[in-house]
């Protein structure tokens, strides 16, 4: 038997919306990595983009375990001497991106290659209740009840 391996004209690609409200970030991101790779499809290619389109809402109501709002850093460089910055999750999320939270954590479980920034473009995240993605008709998956340890009270 023959391995197999997906034609680009074999690839169907659907629409998911993912509600994040009070759901764990990790957790989220991990199911989220693993629908835009395509890993979830029994047609499995790894060298090609087979995963679906996420739109993931309310990513601003997005938990954390433990003390992870606070203690968790986001680190960058500004280019001179000794300008390393970071904010901590709760500043990022109370600021004027949140969803910029959950982006980072999937990409960081997403390939850091071509491919990975090739399926991050499928990747939509928005802060409210609101998308403009309507028109693509979106699978609604809902996270919460596929495991009791997904959700977190505030």
């Amino acid at each position: 038997m023959k391995t197999y391996t997906a034609k680009p004209a074999e690839i169907e690609k659907k629409w998911i919306l993912i509600d994040a409200e009070g759901v764990v970030l990790g957790r989220l991101a991990s199911i989220v990595a693993m629908r835009l790779r395509g890993k979830h499809k029994p047609t499995f290619t790894p060298h090609m983009d087979m995963g679906d389109n996420v739109i993931i809402i309310n990513a601003d109501k997005v938990q954390m375990t433990g003390d992870k709002r606070d203690a968790k850093k986001y680190y960058w460089h500004t280019g001179h001497p000794g300008g390393i910055k970071h904010r901590t999750a709760r500043q990022v999320l109370e600021g004027a991106h949140p969803e910029r939270v959950v982006i980072k954590a999937v990409e960081r479980m997403i390939s850091r290659n071509k491919l990975g920034k090739q399926q991050m473009t499928n990747l939509r995240v928005y802060a409210g209740a609101e998308h403009p993605h309507e028109a693509q008709q979106p699978e609604v998956l809902d996270v919460k009840s596929m495991n009791a340890k997904n959700t977190r009270s505030a």
